[in-house]
């Protein structure tokens, strides 16, 4: 049998919709998309992308760790960028979080993203 159970931390921002931080299943974790929002503040993180992505993969490493597993589990990111002038300096953050063996990933442009922030970045992970 199945299962599926919800992921909620407050080492990370709580959704702000109808949406858990991250489900577990048998064999993965699949987290919503995660923006730069500081867990403590509840503010969006002031700063440039690659402030922002430091706060985004902050928030999706304390996701991940309430569900178990680590950075180096994600076996797939999706990254949503509202300007591509913005790719390079999110890369240069982004490789730092995964600095072997990254997860495959897939970076898309997109015309905005929640509370006007830079990037938004979700993973699955594997159990």
């Amino acid at each position: 049998m199945n299962s599926r159970s919800v992921i909620n931390t407050d080492k990370a921002p709580q959704a702000i919709g109808p949406y858990s931080q991250a489900i577990k299943t048998d064999r993965f974790v699949f987290t919503a998309g995660q923006i730069a929002i500081d867990p403590n503040t509840g503010e969006v993180v002031e700063g440039d992308v690659g402030r922002q992505t430091q706060q985004v993969l902050e928030n999706l490493k304390a996701v991940l760790e309430a569900a178990g597993v680590s950075l180096a589990a994600v076996v797939k990111t999706t990254v949503y960028l509202v300007r591509p002038e913005d790719f390079a300096p999110m890369n240069e953050v982004y490789a730092r979080f995964f600095p072997s063996d990254p997860p495959a990933r897939t970076t898309v442009f997109i015309s905005a993203l929640p509370k006007n922030v830079a990037v938004e970045i979700d993973a699955v992970a594997q159990l």
